[in-house]
C-alpha cells in the first residue's frame, strides 16, 4: 500500500504545527483509496489543548466524520505533534484515535510531526502503521525510507516542504489557520475547511 499527501494536506499539518509550536496538536486525515494507493486529500485539525481522549475530542471526531461523508471522503489517518521537538512518539491517545479510524478504514496511517525537520526542505512527517493483526502502532521501518525516491509514502509535489516554510515565513499563512479548539472560542473560524490559509490557486486543486 502506498500513501500520497496532497499539497493542501501537507500545508495544513505544517500550519497547525507552526501556529502552536510548543503545544501538542492533533488532527485527522481525509482521503480515498484508489487501487493500491491511499490519496490523502485533506487534513482537519482537532485540538491544541489535549492530553487525553476527551469528550470534546470525541465531538470533534464525530463532526469531522460527518463532514468527510458530505464531501465524499473517508477518515484515512491521524496526525499529531508533541510539545517537544525531540519527541516523535505516537502517544497512547494517538494510538486510540488511529485505531478507531482503522476500524472504519483498514489501511489507516498515522503521522507524527518531526520537529527537527519543520523548518527544512524535507518532509517533516514520520509515518506509523499497524498490522491488521495488532493494535500497536510502530514507525514505518521499510525501505526505501519514507518520502525518499520510490518510497510508499509520497508528497504530491516534491517541493511542498520548501513551499510550506515560505508560506509561513513570508506570508504568515499559519495565522489564518484554526482548529476545533479555536472554533470553540470563535465560531466564525472555519476549522473544517480552513480555506483562508490555502493559496487561492490551490483551493480547487491538490
Amino acid at each position: 500500500m502506498s500513501y500520497t499527501l496532497s499539497a493542501t494536506t501537507y500545508f495544513k499539518i505544517f500550519f497547525h504545527a507552526a501556529k502552536h509550536p510548543h503545544k501538542q496538536i492533533n488532527g485527522v486525515l481525509l482521503g480515498k483509496k484508489s487501487a493500491g494507493d491511499v490519496i490523502i486529500e485533506d487534513a482537519v485539525p482537532l485540538l491544541h489543548h489535549w492530553t487525553s481522549l476527551s469528550p470534546m475530542m470525541e465531538i470533534g471526531l464525530d463532526l469531522v466524520t460527518q463532514y468527510a461523508d458530505s464531501v465524499g471522503l473517508k477518515l484515512v489517518g491521524y496526525y499529531q505533534a508533541s510539545d517537544r521537538l525531540d519527541d516523535t512518539s505516537l502517544v497512547p491517545v494517538g494510538e486510540k484515535i488511529a485505531g478507531k479510524i482503522k476500524q472504519g478504514f483498514n489501511d489507516a496511517v498515522a503521522f507524527v510531526i518531526d520537529g527537527d525537520k519543520l523548518g527544512t526542505h524535507e518532509a517533516a512527517l514520520i509515518p506509523y502503521t499497524s498490522l491488521s493483526t495488532s493494535s500497536s502502532w510502530r514507525p514505518f521501518s521499510g525501505s526505501p525510507a519514507p518520502f525518499s525516491q520510490n518510497s510508499s509514502f509520497k508528497l504530491a509535489l516534491d517541493d511542498l516542504p520548501r513551499r510550506a516554510v515560505a508560506l509561513v515565513r513570508d506570508e504568515h499563512r499559519h495565522h489564518k489557520f484554526g482548529d476545533f479548539d479555536d472554533h470553540l472560542e470563535d465560531v466564525s473560524i472555519d476549522w473544517l475547511r480552513n480555506r483562508a490559509c490555502i493559496p487561492d490557486a490551490m483551493i480547487h486543486g491538490t
